[in-house]
């Protein structure tokens, strides 16, 4: 329930002004005394942001090296200095549907921002019709059983004022879901780098794994036909045979994964460059990829908080959140509207563009909601709802992207002791495989206690590929911890906490 006063003036030119501002001046004050019958006394939002400075990660980064400059390059992947690399993730850049998707969305975002912002402006209407009417002799006093043309020409003017800010309040919410939209389709753009790089060393694990298993394929057959000699010879029994025809029918399934780990890493490539299967075949085997270690700031939460495209637009969804919060508190609160109309109407023949032909209507009015069945609180405790939901998201988030920084270089340093120690590893199998092989060489050893040297040397190396991909990747996902070289611009930059709706 509304209550509502307008003071309208339609072909009344004796009216007096002095009427008017009574009437309008009467209207204001029985408005003002009937303000608290709909009220949003008692209601308000719980959620609390966190200080990013609250989270200490100072001991789970003591090892780590700090620099002011450390953060990843806006193109980061160059400086990894593999010229395919580059190629494949502008062309992924380019033509991934995905980002056709995030990028609609961000101008779908953009479309509502105005119009929100398109509501807060007057609005002009120009208009007219000519219409041919038969009045019949039944109808007095206009009757006549003829015909009558009816022409006409309006202008009318509507302006919602929105005194308390509504109507603001309404377009900088829109406005903050299109900030973090254009905000999510950058995001969207890092995560693909980021996944065409991992798809990229991922593919080239795949193929050490094949020339591992290439290698011990044929260190098995070596084997076989060794041990096949020996049994024609009565040194070695059947049993020696059996084990050594395992072997290599082991090896052969080791070779046929490989395989199979290659066309899966070329298609995951495929996908993401938004192609077809077969442009993951003209992709060169990947070169091994350099794994320095990246240096962060001294303060990490706070610094994370304008490197990372998801609390950027985690922070500017909170930020709408407290506007749409203010635009639900001002339609409890009176408002002014002024509309107008003008125009000329003549029937029949007479001329249309003449003094008395003329109409006109002006009528501000003021309204207060009194009784709405409670639709105005319900609505005001739905916005404070979606505000804690958003500050519960950014708080989710900031917490995550925190320990997810420290977790990946946790697992870099882990890796790279494994590392060490893997090629401490690497280096006695290979040592001992020069070994066998002398011997073998002199005549002292055998050929067969060669090869089984050898798979000890093949299983090193193969653990070693590996390990050096897990480096790898986790620096790639390092890069995409610390924002992946996000830099906000001007229009979505925001203070380090978002703001607490008081």
């Amino acid at each position: 329930m509304h209550y509502v006063t307008n003071t309208d003036r339609v072909l009344l030119p004796e009216n007096p002004k002095a009427m008017r501002l009574h009437l309008l001046a009467t209207a204001v004050g029985l408005t003002f005394a009937l303000a608290g019958c709909a009220n949003s006394g008692g209601i308000h939002p719980d959620g609390k942001s966190i200080d990013p400075s609250w989270l200490k990660a100072e001991r789970s980064l003591t090892d780590v090296q700090v620099s002011e400059a450390a953060w990843p390059k806006n193109d980061w992947w160059t400086g990894l200095g593999d010229p395919q690399l580059n190629a494949l993730i502008a062309e992924a850049l380019r033509d991934n549907p995905s980002l056709a998707v995030a990028d609609a969305r961000a101008r779908q975002a953009q479309a509502e921002a105005s119009a929100a912002d398109a509501t807060r402006q007057p609005a002009l209407n120009i208009g007219g019709s000519v219409a041919e009417t038969f009045i019949p002799a039944t109808l007095p006093p206009l009757g006549n059983g003829h015909t009558a043309a009816a022409k006409y020409m309006y202008s009318s003017f509507k302006w919602d004022l929105g005194l308390w800010g509504g109507h603001r309040a309404a377009w900088e919410a829109a406005l903050g879901q299109q900030r973090a939209a254009a905000v999510d389709a950058q995001g969207a753009r890092i995560e693909l780098s980021t996944n065409v790089a991992r798809a990229y060393v991922q593919l080239g694990y795949a193929y050490a794994q094949q020339s591992v298993a290439s290698a011990e394929l044929k260190r098995a057959n070596d084997a076989r036909n060794l041990t096949r000699q020996r049994v024609s010879a009565g040194i070695d029994n059947q049993m020696q045979l059996k084990q050594s025809d395992s072997d290599v029918a082991s090896a052969e399934g080791q070779k046929a994964q490989a395989d199979r780990a290659i066309n899966a890493a070329r298609s995951s490539l495929s996908v993401l460059l938004g192609k077809g299967p077969d442009r993951g075949l003209d992709i060169a085997r990947p070169q091994l990829l350099p794994t320095n270690a990246l240096t962060v700031p001294s303060n990490v939460p706070v610094e994370l908080i304008g490197h990372r495209a998801d609390l950027v637009a985690a922070r500017w969804r909170v930020e709408a959140s407290n506007k749409d919060i203010t635009s639900a508190k001002a339609q409890f609160m009176p408002d002014v509207n002024i509309s107008a109309l003008a125009g000329l109407i003549s029937v029949g023949g007479g001329n249309l563009f003449q003094l008395p032909a003329r109409f006109y209507e002006v009528a501000p009015a003021i309204s207060l909601p009194i009784f709405d069945g409670g639709r105005r609180r319900a609505n005001l405790n739905s916005k404070d709802a979606d505000y804690d939901l958003a500050v519960a998201q950014y708080n989710q988030t900031l917490v995550s992207a925190i320990n997810e920084v420290s977790d990946d270089y946790d697992a870099i340093h882990a890796v790279r002791q494994q590392i060490d120690a893997q090629q401490r590893a690497y280096d006695a199998a290979n040592d001992a495989w020069n070994l066998a092989e002398q011997r073998y060489r002199s005549g002292i050893g055998s050929y067969l206690e060669a090869l089984s040297v050898r798979q000890e040397l093949l299983v090193a190396e193969q653990r070693m590929a590996m390990l050096r991909a897990q480096q790898s990747d986790l620096n790639v996902q390092l890069i995409q911890a610390l924002g992946g070289g996000f830099r906000p611009q001007d229009d979505t930059e925001l203070s380090s906490t978002p703001h607490s709706h008081s």
